[in-house]
Formats: C-alpha cells, sequence, structure tokens
C-alpha cells in the first residue's frame, strides 16, 4: 500500500483574547510549556509536555501524553490510557481545562493544494516546446525553496522579485506594501532584472496598482497600447508596454467559521507586486499565469507568518518584562512590619494583570516609626524600577532621620532630574510615641484618621513629585488619639470598579472605615464590590494603629 501523503493542516489559536493563525507543518506536532515544544503554551495548568499531534494512515491523531491537567478535544477530556483520538476539520482542542486555551484544527494548507492543482494543471496543458514544463517545474520548485529558505520579511520581498523576473523576464520588479493605519501604498523593495536595486519611480502604472488593490485581483496587460482610455495613457507616457499586478491578500479568511468563531474578514490586499517592461510586449500563458499567482501567495502567506512570529516576539517579550516587574514589585510589598510598642501597622496588596509601581516601607528609629506610601505613575517595568529606586531613595532619607519636606523634595528633584516622563504620589509620615503624627502628601489619596466613631479625610496636600523641579512641600502636623487609626490607600482602591463601570469612590471607603473596626474587612469589601471585576490598577491599603500599652499599663 503507498504511504499517505502527509498534507499541512491549518489552525487557529485563541488565548487571552487572541486569535493567532498557526500552520501544523511537522509531526509529530508537540504542545507543551517547554520552549523546545511545536506550540508552547505558558500557562500554570499546562504540562511541559501536554499533548501532541500525529499523521498516521493519511488521519491526524491527538494524544495527550499523560499531563496534569488533562487535554480536551470538543468538551471532552481525553484518557492518556485510551490512546491518540482521530481529528477532524473544525474539531475545538482545549489544554489544562475545559476553558484553557484553544487550538481550534481547520482546513488542508490551500497552498499544498494550489501546488497540486498547478502540477495538474501543466500536464493538461500541450508543451509548446521540449522540456518547457520539466523546467517550469525546476523553476517552482527552486522559487519555492528559496522562498520558505528566507525568514525576515524584506528577505521574502526580495526573493519574491528576483524569482518572478526570472519567471517572466520582466525588466522591472516592485513589492509595495499597504500602511495598515493610512492604508496607503508604499515601496518595500525595487530591482531590475539584472538584480540592481531601483528606488521608487512615480512613473509604474499607478493604476494598474490602485485596481489590483481595490478588486484583490491580477491585473495583466500584455500590450498597453491596445488599451483605451487614461490608463493606456499613463502607461505609454512611461513607455510601458507589459504589465503585470498581482495582490497580497492576506490568508486569516481561510478558516471556516460556527456560531462562536467570527475570524477577520479573509483576503484583504496587504501589498502588490508589480513587474513592467518598457522595450518589449510580452506574453503569459495559463501555466505562468498560475505560477505567478501560486508564488505570490506563497510569498504573502510567508509575510503574514513573519509578521504573526514578530508579534508573538513582542508579546513573548512582554511577558517576561511583566515577569520581571513582577518579581522587582513582589520585592517592594516584602516589607518586615516590626513589633512597636505604641503602634500595629497591617498592610494589604493585589496587584492587577499589568504590573503597576505601588509600593510601602516602614522605618523605626528612636524618634518613632515611619512610613511610606507610594504609587509611580504607568505600568510595567519602567514604573516597577523608577518604584525600586525611590523606595530605595526615600528609606536611606528617613533612615538618616532627614525632615519630610526634604524627603519630598529629593524624591522630585530625582524624577525631574532623570526627564522620564513619569511622577509619583505619595504620602511620608512619621508618628511618635506620644501620637505626635506629621505627615506630607504629595497628591495622593488623601488619608483617614478614625477614632470613636468619627471618619476625618486629612486634606493638606502638595503637587505629586516629578511634575515641577522647583515645587515647594509642606508638612502637616495632628495628635492621634488613643486607639485611633489611620487609613491609607492608593487609587487603586478608590478607582476599584464593579462590573457595571461604577467606582468604588471615596464615599464608600469613608463609609467602610466607619462600619468596620479592621483593615481586613475593610479590604474585603473592595472586593465584594468588584464582585468579581478584575482590578484595573494596583490596590494597596494600610492601617497605622495608635496605642501605647505603656499608657494603658500606668491607667
Amino acid at each position: 500500500m503507498a504511504e499517505s501523503t502527509f498534507v499541512p493542516m491549518k489552525m487557529l489559536l485563541e488565548d487571552r483574547s487572541n486569535r493567532v493563525p498557526r500552520t501544523l507543518d511537522h509531526v509529530p506536532f508537540t504542545i507543551g510549556r517547554l520552549t523546545d515544544r511545536s506550540l508552547v503554551l505558558d500557562h500554570p495548568f499546562i504540562s511541559r509536555s501536554h499533548a501532541q499531534i500525529n499523521f498516521i494512515n493519511g488521519q491526524y491523531f491527538l494524544e495527550d501524553l499523560r499531563s496534569t491537567h488533562g487535554t480536551y478535544l470538543n468538551g471532552r477530556r481525553l484518557d492518556p490510557m485510551a490512546g491518540p483520538q482521530q481529528l477532524n476539520a473544525g474539531d475545538k482542542l482545549r489544554f489544562g481545562s475545559s476553558d484553557g486555551p484553544l487550538l481550534r484544527f481547520g482546513k488542508p494548507d490551500r497552498d499544498v493544494a494550489s501546488l497540486k492543482d498547478l502540477m495538474g494543471q501543466m500536464q493538461s496543458i500541450a508543451m509548446p516546446s521540449e522540456g518547457s514544463d520539466l523546467e517550469k517545474l525546476r523553476w517552482f520548485l527552486e522559487a519555492a525553496r528559496k522562498l520558505n529558505a528566507v525568514g525576515a520579511v524584506q528577505e521574502v520581498l526580495q526573493s519574491l522579485v528576483e524569482i518572478t523576473l526570472d519567471l517572466t523576464q520582466m525588466e522591472r520588479g516592485y513589492v509595495y506594501l499597504r500602511d495598515a493605519v493610512t492604508g496607503e501604498m508604499s515601496m518595500a523593495v525595487g530591482l531590475t532584472l539584472a538584480g540592481e536595486k531601483l528606488a521608487d519611480d512615480r512613473g509604474v502604472a499607478q493604476s494598474a496598482i490602485q485596481q489590483a488593490t481595490r478588486t484583490a485581483a491580477e491585473f495583466i496587460v500584455t500590450d498597453t497600447l491596445s488599451l483605451d482610455g487614461g490608463m493606456s495613457d499613463s502607461m505609454v507616457a512611461g513607455s510601458i508596454r507589459t504589465v503585470i499586478c498581482i495582490p497580497l491578500r492576506s490568508r486569516h479568511g481561510d478558516f471556516g467559521s460556527d456560531e462562536d468563531s467570527k475570524p477577520e474578514l479573509g483576503g484583504e490586499v496587504r501589498g502588490v507586486l508589480y513587474l513592467d517592461s518598457r522595450l518589449k510586449a510580452g506574453a503569459l500563458n495559463e501555466v505562468d499565469s498560475g505560477l505567478l499567482e501560486t508564488i505570490a501567495g506563497e510569498a504573502a502567506s510567508l509575510i503574514e507568518n513573519a509578521s504573526l512570529a514578530r508579534a508573538e516576539e513582542a508579546a513573548r517579550r512582554y511577558r517576561e518584562e511583566l515577569n520581571i516587574a513582577a518579581q522587582i514589585q513582589q520585592g517592594l510589598m516584602t516589607v518586615q512590619i516590626p513589633d512597636i510598642p505604641y503602634a500595629r501597622i497591617n498592610a494589604r496588596n493585589v496587584p492587577c494583570k499589568d504590573v503597576g509601581g505601588d509600593f510601602f516601607d516602614v522605618v523605626v528609629d528612636e524618634d518613632g516609626v515611619s512610613l511610606v506610601i507610594t504609587d509611580v505613575s504607568g505600568k510595567g517595568v519602567s514604573a516597577a524600577l523608577l518604584a525600586s529606586t525611590l523606595q530605595g531613595l526615600v528609606y536611606s532619607q528617613l533612615a538618616a532621620r532627614q525632615p519630610l519636606e526634604q524627603v519630598a523634595r529629593m524624591c522630585n528633584r530625582f524624577i525631574c532630574a532623570k526627564d522620564i516622563g513619569k511622577y509619583a504620589t505619595m504620602i511620608v509620615l512619621k508618628l511618635t510615641r506620644s501620637g505626635n503624627l506629621q505627615y506630607i502628601n504629595c497628591g495622593h489619596v488623601m488619608p483617614l484618621l478614625v477614632g470613636d466613631g468619627v471618619v476625618e479625610k486629612l486634606t493638606a496636600t502638595n503637587l505629586p513629585v516629578g511634575l515641577l523641579p522647583d515645587a515647594e512641600y509642606e508638612t502637616a502636623y495632628l495628635k492621634m488619639p488613643q486607639n485611633s487609626r489611620l487609613i491609607l490607600v492608593t487609587d487603586g482602591v478608590t478607582e476599584a470598579e464593579n462590573p457595571e463601570g461604577e467606582f468604588f469612590g471615596d464615599d464608600r471607603l469613608e463609609g467602610a472605615a466607619s462600619q468596620f473596626e479592621s483593615m481586613t474587612e475593610m479590604f474585603d469589601s473592595v472586593q465584594r464590590f468588584m464582585n468579581g471585576a478584575p482590578p484595573t490598577d494596583d490596590c494597596t491599603m494600610i492601617e497605622l494603629r495608635y496605642h501605647d500599652r505603656r499608657t494603658e499599663t500606668r491607667a
């Protein structure tokens, strides 16, 4: 029995709101967390070697490799002991859970089908000269080899122009790509038949490019003198006799759709391949035209794959940056809260998905306890790095017993001098054993003083640090009553949203401070309000409770 021919299959990966076309172009096609897998899924419920797809006797089969959390085929968890399960077009594969990353198993790759059609077409056409079809077959295979040997978009485009000029013997070749934002075409590559680079030439047949772009269909004219109207005039003005213009179309529409799958509109023109000759009129037979279309389609697919690979690499780098930022932030939030005879400090933090720049710290000396809470603008590594630097700066200033105004001025000058386009809000305070509190608020959410059932908002405030180099900062003073507490939060708390888009707000925060005796209860009330909605910013809450046990003992 003849061995079944392997046929690549198109797939669509849907993960974390992203939709990425993939091609199953080799077997075994391995899936897991390891970086050498064919499909790498960076999820905690995905095993290192989770599953694989094989091609057996002309059919595709999915096999779970004894993964911890399972592989699901059309909603049913596979039994690893049952062996490989056959796959069909339209099947839905999930990994790690029934709502894990979704891989849609699609249609056979059309590039392969078009190649087979082309081979059949070549065999059905009478040979105009001995060896002609064999020569074109050799050319096609060499062209495919050249295209697939390169990976960068610019290299694919240059190879496309070189091999199509070789087939047609046209004098000039260009590739124009459409700008994703403006929609305008601009030249990406220009070459002569001899391989010399060309600058953009407005003498090309712009009308041909416009028509190919508008209709998404090839435009081939072998004798411009036979055309009527303005198009012929523009071509003849440049002495252009033969024009070939083939659109480079997106392949996003190749997937079948179902009720819960809405792929992007397929066939979008991403660019055009333009060839012309000024000195001679040429003639293309059916095979030549088919070869050009197939090669252009292959190039368009490679360009799209390269673009997707760049996007995937950018996403990978972004995930790495988030991991770095998360590690930095975890270090910022790992604060050893000391046991203080006259005060108790509690803190809670819930980071958002995009790591931010919240931090707090505590410094104790003979004069009292100092505390800082800070929120750096922005998200990601840059915010986390600035927060880390500020934490070190503030700690050193407080440990040196510098006045609070000096601490704020130092932070302000540091950020302004770096000119990094960021700022920070912060509260720095110091509480003495006798209950004397001094604090400086730099544009931060106003703290709440809670005692005897009364909630007082402390309104003294200054500019955030990092906005104006010459900003002045002023310290406020008050006396904390016995058993009173101070509540400090970042704006991730007051701006926490519920599913209806409402903010938790200052009023609810004051109400929670009045209603609940503990910070844990207050924080839980914020999470109940959010009702499962993900936090859009880091939520940090600190409670400073003044309670001098020595005074109580004397009483």
